[in-house]
């Protein structure tokens, strides 16, 4: 499918990765191998904070230690597969009773590793959730004519391969995991920028491409709100 590892851990050069984990020798040692492959790591000591962390911002992957004060990491992914069922988490934990692991069968882990885990196992992992972030590598319908590849950033536009910019293929991957819901200008600014937003006219410049590339009826504005990406059709 893929020619080698670091070809699928290309797809997480875009992503945000949240870390929970207590232990603040663990903790630094990871968020050093995280911030290799992804564009943003955020790291917290709690369960608490990762829930109030992931009410106020967006993230790709998780990626959580079992025994946390607070909230430990089983009770904290119970809640989050409340709301979302697909994003992909990976625990690292000291605890490799049969208990546990029965616990996480039902919560659709990516990897459940033990401590300690060395960098190679642990990078096995980060494939595993590349692979799911991008449903092991299935195309995305955005009309009869268009397809997006998420593995390689470009359309499929009766037949020709258009290539898209960062920003592009950024918001795109948004939209598309967003279908008929309005994505607001301040939510845009935030999974694009984080806290270094240009101005509305920037993501309007960048809307502006993507219709060119896909079609000008896909992203319907809601004034003074943001936008709406239409329904795909289905296969």
């Amino acid at each position: 499918m893929y020619s080698n590892k670091f070809d699928i851990l290309d797809i997480l050069c875009d992503k945000k990765v949240l870390y929970a984990e207590d232990d603040e020798g663990i903790r630094k040692i990871i968020i050093e191998i995280l911030e290799l492959f992804f564009s943003k790591v955020v790291s917290v000591e709690n369960g608490l904070k990762a829930l109030k962390e992931l009410s106020n911002n967006n993230y790709d992957v998780l990626i959580f230690d079992v025994s946390m004060p607070k909230l430990d990491g089983i009770e904290t992914i119970k809640k989050i597969r409340k709301t979302n069922k697909k994003i992909p988490i990976i625990i690292l934990s000291a605890h490799t009773e049969q208990e546990y692991l029965w616990k996480v069968v039902e919560l659709k882990i990516t990897k459940y590793l033990a401590k300690p885990c060395d960098k190679d196992t642990f990078i096995k992992a980060l494939e595993q959730a590349s692979l799911e972030l991008i449903n092991f590598n299935k195309k995305i319908i955005i009309h009869e004519n268009c397809t997006y590849n998420p593995f390689n950033k470009t359309l499929d536009l009766d037949g020709n391969s258009v290539k898209l910019s960062k920003n592009e293929s950024k918001l795109l991957e948004y939209f598309t995991s967003h279908i008929n819901q309005i994505v607001t200008f301040n939510k845009i600014y935030y999974y694009l920028w984080e806290f270094d937003a240009p101005s509305k006219e920037a993501i309007k410049f960048i809307i502006k491409g993507l219709r060119k590339k896909i079609g000008k009826n896909i992203i319907k504005n809601i004034y003074g709100i943001g936008y709406i990406f239409k329904n795909l059709p289905q296969k």
